[in-house]
């Protein structure tokens, strides 16, 4: 007995236009995360630790 396949629904014309464009600017948008105080933190931690 076969199982059956459904349908995967797809965005066509301007759904799919407008769905790339809104993650193509999501996409260069996103935040960056800036570890530098952490970074020097643990200089800090090593320096006095003598291990850096």
């Amino acid at each position: 007995m076969a199982i059956t396949i459904k349908n995967i629904p797809t965005l066509q014309n301007d759904d799919a236009k407008a769905f790339i464009k809104k993650a193509d600017a999501k996409s260069k948008k996103r935040a960056t995360v800036d570890f530098s105080k952490e970074l020097e933190a643990s200089h800090v931690i090593l320096e006095k630790a003598k291990l850096h």
